[in-house]
């Protein structure tokens, strides 16, 4: 899948590298173009990324991403059977996204179920025309075996919400003052930690202590 294709650059490289295309281009010129290039030999959608079906049958994404909205784009997309993404955003988005310290609440959540990878830096005057900022290569890869189910993947987003909007500790709004006692050496994390300051493996870990003591099993 080529999101926000344009003028169809990411869709040729796809297409000569063998592959199925789906382009997705929500300005009706742009769309327009695309179908007289390439015809019958790709998929054009003209739609935003945000309002587009997500697909049922694995995918993969390959796209040169709005700087502007690459989190939101991100964050529908990726909950779909995406096997693997290939995207062009902005440095400091990427840098945020790929480091293990400090996480985001998007950061924690992506990790449960991909690899993170910051693959390359792009400077701007790589683009025509040149963004005022410099851009990076951030490469996603889907875990073999996914820190959370893929079944409690909506259930952990909301978890993983009221944890980083609760306030400055891991335990307000998540955790009693008791799990943190029994979790902290567990998982190796200050029992004061602010949720920036865990990485995806404790915070999925805190998430199954709370799923059992939800369950009643200790």
């Amino acid at each position: 899948m080529d999101v926000g294709a344009g003028t169809g650059m990411l869709t040729r490289a796809l297409l000569e590298a063998g592959a199925r295309v789906v382009a997705l281009e929500r300005d009706a010129s742009l769309a327009a173009g695309l179908r007289a290039r390439f015809g019958g030999a790709i998929t054009v959608a003209e739609v935003d990324a945000l309002d587009w079906p997500v697909p049922t049958e694995p995918f993969a994404i390959v796209a040169n991403l709005p700087f502007a909205g690459s989190g939101a784009i991100l964050s529908r997309l990726l909950r779909g059977p995406v096997t693997r993404a290939l995207v062009i955003v902005e440095w400091a988005f990427a840098q945020k996204q790929a480091a293990v310290w400090p996480t985001t609440l998007k950061s924690a959540y992506w990790r449960a179920f991909y690899e993170i990878e910051l693959a390359r830096r792009l400077d701007r005057t790589a683009f025509a025309p040149p963004p005022t900022v410099d851009a990076a290569v951030l490469r996603f890869t889907r875990r073999a075996q996914p820190l959370v189910l893929p079944s409690e993947a909506e259930r952990y987003w909301r978890f993983l919400s009221r944890a980083f909007h609760a306030g400055t500790e891991v335990r307000r709004g998540v955790l009693t003052p008791l799990q943190i006692k029994r979790l902290a050496p567990a998982l190796g994390f200050r029992p004061n930690a602010r949720p920036r300051d865990l990485d995806a493996c404790q915070w999925a870990g805190i998430y199954a202590a709370s799923r059992r003591k939800a369950s009643g099993v200790r």
